[in-house]
């Protein structure tokens, strides 16, 4: 078993400009590295990795347009996000092919965002929430995604990518 989730890596160039923004030290705001930035389209926590991408191999992924942005903002009280719209058709075909795997229980709605930033308990993130940021880039691919956790954070690892259409 295995850490899993499925998710879209957005590419190289929206990426950069993610990493070219401005991080203020905002105390109890730790920004996640450029190479762990991604939409989570379902996430899993353990689960086996054999089965996960049988049902994967035989899903169609629906092309779609990611929407990101127009600003930086809070999503519950532990993390800094990027809003992300127009992928919720391609996460609901990734739920539906998921259906009861996995021991992280499904979630009621799809909220499209990359998290930008985890916040610690005491977190100020008052330079760091409102930032503008936008960009939209289409989903050629989906990936399967190992998450292995460290104190230092998590390093993610693609098991496996099938295409859009």
């Amino acid at each position: 078993m295995a850490r899993l989730f499925v998710a879209i890596w957005p590419p190289d160039d929206v990426l950069d400009r993610l990493a070219d923004i401005e991080r203020p030290n905002d105390q109890g705001v730790k920004w996640v590295p450029q190479e762990n930035l991604h939409v989570t389209l379902r996430f899993l926590g353990d689960a086996d990795e054999t089965e996960v991408a049988a049902r994967l191999d035989d899903t169609l992924f629906p092309a779609a347009t990611a929407v990101v942005g127009p600003a930086f903002d809070l999503l519950g009280e532990r993390s800094l996000i990027s809003p992300v719209a127009g992928v919720d058709e391609l996460a609901a075909v990734v739920h539906r092919a998921l259906r009861g795997l996995g021991t992280e229980p499904d979630r009621k709605r799809f909220q499209g965002h990359i998290t930008v930033a985890r916040l610690a308990r005491n977190a100020r993130p008052h330079r760091s929430a409102g930032r503008l940021f936008d960009a939209t880039f289409a989903v050629t691919e989906v990936a399967l995604v190992a998450s292995t956790l460290y104190d230092t954070g998590a390093i993610y690892e693609t098991v496996v990518c099938w295409p859009t259409h």
